[in-house]
């Protein structure tokens, strides 16, 4: 076991002593731990944030999947590795298309950088579209819930997947298909004891229920039991999320809230003179038919661009309208890959493109959504104490590895010298 630390991508992460898991839980706004907890239906976690670490770190803008997933495993901003949401338009093409090709990516992983230093990597996702971008260049074992059972030794480090764990492939939009992952990683834990374990969710859930509901505090009862497991197994289990959730809907009537800008653009400028791009867009619509709040516009027109930023500034519902320079700089974003306006939302408000593309027949519940600033707030916790870090230091959610490996593995040194 090589025991020198290992540079990726400017920062310096030491060699595990133990099995770190790292877990992002897609969509966890802090209360839904806070009220399951209240609950008393997450007795593990409950204890861990007593003796463990406890933090709230933010998360990229925009506040969607993919971006904070390529952040979590580079250590970087999306300036650094290129993914500015789950869907983009290239200019150069004049396509719109998903950003869940690995050619997107500008930098390296660390689950790729340690597997090449002799680690024993295990990445397990919820859906395959974001399976291929965590498992790039990874040397390591590598597959999603969604197609568990497609799982070969030469795609994916592994097979017989669904014969392991002792679960039937779930649904895509299922609560099931988070529990498949943490049931893998316990039974891959339990027999190949990998050095570095990445597992990541989808917010299926967060979508549909609030937190302190049946539904939501049986979702993280269910985590806490998976999490007490790995944490029964010698490992160091760190928790974080992708981006957080609001409610986006009225409380009286349970409608969608949401700002519909390519109509607007159209009525303000004349068709075909803007281009509005909701980059929350992925083929998992039934979770949120494509609304969030936050969106990026293609103007070409210097002038359109001021009448746009100023009309959209002053309307109820958004919180603000930023320049390509100013969000790029506020946000760390690349540039090239966002439009010529962003726009957020308030915490409770989405945006759409028009209202006849936006199919809301799925929403069984009141539209619950991210994307913006007002869903940056994630957990970080983990369940070593981290006596060296700073407690008033501001953390970003993609800081995890960093907080997990080079900072939490002093409790394991102090505890080993004890016994």
């Amino acid at each position: 076991m090589a025991n020198t630390p290992v540079s990726v991508n400017g920062t310096d992460y030491a060699w595990p002593q133990a099995p770190v898991v790292v877990v992002c839980v897609d969509g966890s706004e802090p209360a839904y731990m806070d009220e399951a907890i209240v609950a008393g239906r997450m007795p593990w976690l409950a204890g861990v944030r007593q003796s463990g670490t406890n933090r709230i770190a933010q998360c990229v803008v925009p506040s969607f999947t993919n971006p904070n997933n390529i952040s979590i495993v580079t250590g970087t901003p999306p300036a650094v590795h290129g993914i500015s949401g789950n869907f983009f338009y290239d200019p150069a093409t004049g396509e719109e298309v998903m950003m869940n090709d690995p050619k997107f990516m500008r930098c390296d992983t660390l689950l790729a950088t340690f597997a090449d230093a002799g680690a024993k990597v295990v990445v397990v996702t919820a859906k395959d579209k974001l399976r291929r971008q965590l498992g790039h260049k990874l040397k390591g074992v590598c597959f999603s819930s969604e197609k568990a059972d497609e799982a070969t030794l030469a795609e994916n480090g592994i097979e017989g997947v669904v014969d392991l764990v002792g679960m039937p492939v779930p649904s895509v939009y299922s609560a099931e298909l988070s529990e498949f992952i943490f049931a893998a990683g316990v039974k891959i834990m339990e027999r190949d004891r990998p050095d570095i374990m990445y597992l990541s969710t989808t917010d299926y859930v967060q979508h549909k229920h609030a937190p302190g509901t049946d539904k939501a505090n049986e979702f993280y009862a269910m985590m806490d039991g998976y999490w007490a497991q790995l944490d029964a197994l010698g490992c160091t289990v760190a928790l974080t999320a992708d981006h957080g959730m609001n409610a986006k809907h009225d409380p009286a009537t349970g409608a969608v809230n949401v700002i519909y800008l390519q109509d607007l653009t159209d009525e303000w400028l004349g068709a075909g003179k803007a281009r509005v791009i909701l980059p929350i867009t992925d083929p998992y619509v039934v979770h949120h038919g494509a609304l969030g709040s936050y969106a990026t516009i293609y103007i070409n027109d210097a002038a359109m661009r001021e009448t746009v930023a100023g009309k959209l500034a002053a309307m109820d519902g958004v919180l603000e309208v930023m320049s390509n320079k100013d969000a790029c700089a506020r946000f760390e974003l690349p540039s090239e890959r966002v439009g010529d306006l962003v726009v957020t939302s308030e915490k409770h408000m989405t945006l759409g493109s028009s209202a006849d593309k936006h199919d809301l027949s799925g929403l069984t519940e009141p539209l619950r959504s991210h994307g913006g600033p007002t869903e940056q707030s994630v957990p970080l916790i983990v369940n070593r104490a981290t006596p060296t870090l700073t407690a008033d230091a501001p953390l970003r959610n993609f800081s995890v590895f960093d907080v997990a490996l080079n900072y939490a593995q002093g409790s394991i040194e102090q505890r080993g010298a004890a016994e």
